[in-house]
């Protein structure tokens, strides 16, 4: 994924953080020749066997899950390198907000790409296990504690269905597209907007945008990156000056794996 240096993440706890709170991603592998990549929304859930999220997603693993009865799921071997893109908050910037002409609209977004080596699950109890770990992670972070204890029987009824999977992730690149290239008066009239919306997902923006201004490593503004800047209200007051902040740079993270 192409991410200019000024929409970096501040710290790889970002791309673990979005992953976590928007795990249905797009399981992206090379299709036959000459045919498209085949392509599954799937959820995945960060490595169970850990005592808390990782600091990075990279050197890591993540679980997943699809029905069996998917042609992509035919295709996958253990070893086919695989993309997951996640998407997280993001949503629409009206030229009205910036306050100033001329100025042109934009989409503020955030998304992660995660790249790695897929293992198809050995096992029956290896499934299971990542089924129990999915169902515990997403009931403790979206749902109400439910067990699956009282339904077992009914997982294991159905296991030969399921295609699991593990993720040796060996690259991420985050792309937090929040504005940075403009002004911070302005960055901060385009937070207030999404702080009001009524559309889901809105006031996640503005608190990202929040956040992102109070982080140590945070993004530098237009004329400081290596990047033509996006549309939008030209700059005021002078250029800076300087070498760009830390945080500015590539974070594009490269891992060669373990046994997974």
């Amino acid at each position: 994924m192409y991410v200019p240096s000024v929409y970096r993440e501040p710290d790889a706890s970002w791309t673990v953080e979005l992953v976590r709170r928007n795990p249905l991603c797009q399981l992206v592998s090379g299709g036959p020749e000459a045919e498209p990549p085949n392509v599954t929304h799937v959820p995945v859930i960060l490595d169970p066997r850990l005592p808390a999220p990782p600091d990075d997603l990279v050197g890591g693993v993540l679980w997943g899950h699809m029905n069996r009865a998917n042609p992509h799921w035919a295709a996958l071997r253990s070893g086919t390198p695989v993309v997951a893109t996640f998407t997280g908050p993001h949503g629409y910037v009206s030229p009205t907000v910036y306050g100033t002409t001329p100025a042109a609209p934009t989409w503020d977004f955030t998304a992660v790409h995660v790249r790695g080596t897929l293992r198809r699950a050995e096992s029956a109890d290896e499934t299971l296990a990542t089924v129990r770990a999915t169902v515990r992670a997403f009931e403790g972070e979206f749902g109400t504690g439910w067990s699956m204890a009282d339904s077992e029987g009914y997982f294991r009824r159905i296991l030969p269905g399921v295609g699991a999977f593990r993720i040796a992730v060996t690259r991420v690149d985050g792309m937090f597209k929040l504005s940075q290239e403009q002004e911070p008066h302005v960055r901060e009239r385009v937070r207030r907007a999404f702080a009001r919306g009524a559309r889901p997902g809105h006031r996640d923006v503005a608190d990202l945008m929040g956040r992102l201004a109070e982080a140590p490593a945070a993004s530098a503004p237009a004329a400081a990156r290596d990047e033509p800047p996006e549309p939008g209200p030209p700059p005021t007051g002078p250029p800076p000056t300087g070498p760009p902040r830390p945080g500015t740079g590539a974070r594009t993270r490269t891992y060669q794996p373990r046994t997974y």
